[in-house]
């Protein structure tokens, strides 16, 4: 059986992509694994990817590439939803090379990895093939104008797999998928490249930290909707109580200024640092004392799941279920506190930085929970639903068939179109 990944930028960096390329390593393990990716940068894959995976790119966008003489380089997509906000990023040259590679696939299965390629996926993957499209997104994240231009292409997928299943049950009440099965698959944490590093994972480590200042660590995009101001006002008044304590974030983007503004007007200087880009392999959580995350956007907490396969506790924010369900499936190796309440944020770091015995409890806890997510167990979920999917191509065809056929005038000239 071939599988081929559709994929944004497999040669960028990131907690999702690693989770990724550790999913289609291990369904290498007994499958032809294929990665497709829309753009690409730089020459070679920043994340390490596995030697059994083909990696097949198809725009470059690397200065003085043929692709960027090319006419349509600098033409808007037109297939690519515009209400995506990675739109900017596309072209009609990425529209036309990616329908062009779905039409004359020989996969037996493709997967989309974001909401746009989803789209493409839906569009122009052959029908013979079976559709997964994944979403990395809590449903509210989406936006009212973006889930207007998914709900005809996703009508087409033969499954949608979102990451928690409190995010399946909301896809599945507010947006009639008639023959799309749609189900939670849980995040993959990757295996660590080296021991756990958390200073509370294991005893020489732990004794090392106590000669050191304790950490509390974040990563992601500097972008409004990684909530790190709330982050930063939350670790303000536990350096109030707790002064030898330190923060880092680690991460690039336009909110880098308002940020370093926000830290010196605190009087964080000195304490709370923007340590810059993240590393390919999450080793900036290696030695934290804790890890956060106040994302209002990621439906799997991705930074969160590098920091617990580390041994590091953590504390996360999100709106209902919550950042990750690394947390909510008896782990108990963080805390999970209500969205935008900066109170809870502040209670949950001032238990968790004034119990180290509790900490170490929940460092094992981590750990075993970020096993649990390994990618030979996620890839054994994807064997049974390619399997389920299989054995109901035919039932599900008829469901949307006749779907489409009893609803309205309107909704029938639109899913046409």
């Amino acid at each position: 059986m071939k599988i081929t990944f559709l994929l944004h930028n497999a040669y960028a960096v990131g907690a999702p992509l690693r989770a990724t390329l550790a999913l289609a390593a291990a369904l290498a393990d007994r499958h032809d694994v294929e990665l497709v990716s829309m753009l690409r940068h730089r020459e070679v894959p920043r994340c390490a990817v596995d030697p059994r995976l083909r990696l097949v790119p198809l725009v470059d966008t690397r200065v003085g590439s043929d692709d960027m003489a090319h006419p349509l380089f600098g033409a808007p997509a037109l297939d690519f939803p515009r209400a995506d906000p990675h739109h900017h990023q596309y072209s009609r040259l990425v529209d036309l090379r990616a329908a062009e590679f779905l039409r004359g696939t020989d996969a037996d299965v493709l997967i989309g990895t974001r909401p746009g390629i989803n789209a493409y996926l839906a569009r122009f993957g052959p029908r013979r093939a079976l559709r997964i499209g994944r979403v990395p997104l809590r449903y509210d994240a989406h936006g009212a104008p973006l889930l207007a231009e998914l709900v005809g292409p996703y009508r087409a997928l033969d499954a949608l797999v979102t990451t928690t299943e409190a995010e399946a049950a909301h896809w599945r009440a507010r947006l009639s998928l008639p023959g799309v099965r749609v189900l939670a698959v849980p995040t993959v944490v990757p295996p660590p490249d080296a021991p756990p590093t958390g200073p509370d994972a294991e005893p020489a480590a732990a004794r090392a930290a106590e000669r050191g200042a304790p950490t509390l660590v974040a990563a992601g995009p500097l972008v409004p909707g990684e909530r790190f101001d709330l982050l930063v006002e939350a670790f303000s008044a536990v350096c109030a109580q707790h002064p030898g304590w330190r923060l880092r974030i680690h991460g690039e983007g336009p909110e880098r200024a308002r940020l370093r503004s926000l830290i010196d007007g605190l009087g964080l200087a000195g304490r709370a640092e923007l340590a810059g880009p993240r590393t390919p392999d999450g080793a900036e959580f290696a030695g934290a004392t804790l890890a956060a995350s106040a994302s209002d956007a990621e439906a799997s907490g991705p930074a969160l799941a590098e920091a617990m396969r580390r041994g590091v506790p953590v504390v996360g924010i999100g709106r209902p279920p919550g950042p990750t369900e690394l947390l909510q499936d008896g782990g108990g190796g963080g805390v999970l506190v209500p969205p935008d309440d900066g109170r809870a944020l502040v209670g949950a770091l001032l238990e968790l930085a004034e119990d180290p015995e509790r900490r170490r409890a929940m460092a094992t806890a981590a750990l075993e929970s970020a096993r649990r997510h390994g990618p030979g167990q996620v890839a054994e979920c994807y064997r049974a639903l390619i399997a389920e999917l299989r054995a109901t191509r035919r039932a599900r065809f008829v469901r949307r068939v006749f779907s489409l056929a009893l609803a309205p005038a309107p909704a029938r000239r639109n899913e046409r179109s």
